[in-house]
């Protein structure tokens, strides 16, 4: 994948970070203390393309694509959750950032997670945005969604997953459209932007991956850890869609340091579905840290 083949979004620098076996894009605008914002996906930095501009104005904002995502390297590997979280970890480290504020949506938010209960002392505050905590949740009685939710997870884990990806913008457009609360907003652009970059053959194994290692190794090791919401010390405010297929089966509880807020008709994308609603809680939640 080549960097001039991006998308651009006004007053937004590019460039590559080497940080350790992998090469991340890295996208920034702005000045002052660090932002870093994590996406999910199966998007990449451009998810934020709403949110940039606002939030540069009193934040350097970074926003790198994880290991196998947009533009940034996409080795062979098992993609787990705490590999992403080290590559952001080692980001702060090669750009001697030694704490900043986080905002992490779906898997990014995932892996902001993980680097909050294991290096605490790097994230000041932390905004989640569409992502379970890393412990086991209590599901919602009947919950009919509950086996749609995890369907489409288990046929990008299976060995079809990657040709699925690669033969057809369709899957990325579908999925997309239907974990959001107004689906035609979607322009075909705006979807294949994410869709086209997941055709390439090594982004497609990696979210195959992905899914793989979370079914298969990383779900079963949560639920036999057991409850972390003691572990969390960093203040974390996690925000679900009102509309959201994931609050309407598994109902994140605040526990500790983890408070709990809903933003009203919104999906699964909050960055694009509520950007307003995201960059209230972004500078409510953020100017409380020292």
């Amino acid at each position: 994948m080549k960097i001039d083949e991006l998308p651009g979004v006004q007053g937004v620098s590019h460039r590559l970070v080497d940080v350790g076996d992998v090469s991340l894009h890295v996208a920034e605008a702005g000045a002052g203390e660090p932002l870093v914002l994590l996406h999910g996906w199966p998007q990449h930095w451009w998810c934020w393309r709403l949110l940039i501009p606002p939030l540069a104005r009193s934040y350097r904002v970074i926003a790198p694509d994880l290991r196998g995502f947009g533009w940034s390297d996409a080795p062979a590997g098992d993609y787990a959750k705490a590999t992403l979280a080290a590559d952001i970890r080692a980001l702060l480290d090669v750009e001697g950032l030694d704490r900043v504020r986080m905002i992490g949506h779906d898997w990014g938010g995932w892996a902001a997670f993980l680097l909050a209960l294991e290096s605490p002392e790097r994230i000041a505050r932390l905004l989640a945005l569409e992502i379970p905590p890393p412990w086991p949740q209590r599901p919602r009685p009947r919950q009919l969604a509950s086996p749609l939710l995890a369907s489409y997870q288990a046929l990008l884990a299976s060995p079809l997953g990657p040709s699925l990806l690669m033969r057809s913008q369709a899957p990325v457009r579908m999925l997309i459209r239907g974990a959001s609360a107004h689906p035609r907003a979607w322009s075909v652009r705006e979807l294949n932007i994410y869709a086209a970059v997941l055709q390439e053959p090594a982004r497609a194994s990696a979210s195959s991956a992905c899914y793989r290692t979370f079914l298969t190794r990383e779900l079963v090791a949560m639920l036999r850890r057991g409850d972390r919401s003691a572990e969390l010390t960093v203040p974390t405010l996690l925000a679900m869609g009102e509309r959201s297929a994931i609050r309407r089966v598994l109902d994140p509880r605040p526990s500790g340091q983890l408070r709990v807020e809903t933003v009203a008709d919104a999906g699964h994308f909050l960055p694009e579905e509520a950007p307003t609603a995201v960059l209230r809680l972004a500078e409510r939640w953020f100017e409380r840290a020292t």
